[in-house]
C-alpha cells in the first residue's frame, strides 16, 4: 500500500463512532426549549396591562433591559449548539463536543432564570 492509501486509513480509524448523538439530543432539547422560553418571555410582557402609574413604568423600564438579556441568553444556547455540531468528527474533540452540547440546554433556563429576576414584576 501508498504512503496516501496508509494516511486515509489513519484519518478514518481517527474518527469517533457515534460523534453525532450528543449533538443530536442536544438539538431535540435545546431548540423546543429556546422556543418555549421566547413565548413565555414575549408573552409576559402583557403581565401588566392592567397595571398604571409608577407600577407600569417600573414594569416596562425592567422590562425593556430585561427581554434582550433573555434574547442574548437564548442565543449563546444556539451558538454552543452549533458549536457542538460544528466541532471536527474526531475523536480528540469527542469531550468538547459533549461539552458543548450539555451545555447548551441548560442555558435557556439560564437565561430565563436571568429575565426573571430582572423584570419587576407587578
Amino acid at each position: 500500500m501508498s504512503d496516501n492509501t496508509l494516511d486515509a486509513l489513519d484519518a478514518l480509524d481517527d474518527r469517533a463512532r457515534g460523534a453525532w448523538a450528543a449533538p443530536l439530543i442536544s438539538t431535540l432539547l435545546t431548540l423546543p426549549a429556546c422556543l418555549v422560553a421566547y413565548l413565555v418571555g414575549g408573552f409576559s410582557a402583557m403581565a401588566c396591562d392592567s397595571c398604571d402609574g409608577t407600577r407600569a413604568d417600573r414594569f416596562e423600564s425592567s422590562f425593556g433591559i430585561a427581554f434582550p438579556v433573555l434574547l442574548g441568553g437564548l442565543g449563546i444556547a444556539l451558538f454552543l449548539l452549533a458549536a457542538s455540531w460544528a466541532l471536527p468528527w474526531e475523536r480528540g474533540s469527542s469531550t468538547h463536543r459533549i461539552g458543548l452540547a450539555t451545555a447548551a440546554p441548560f442555558m435557556v433556563p439560564l437565561a430565563y432564570a436571568v429575565f426573571a429576576v430582572l423584570v419587576e414584576w407587578p
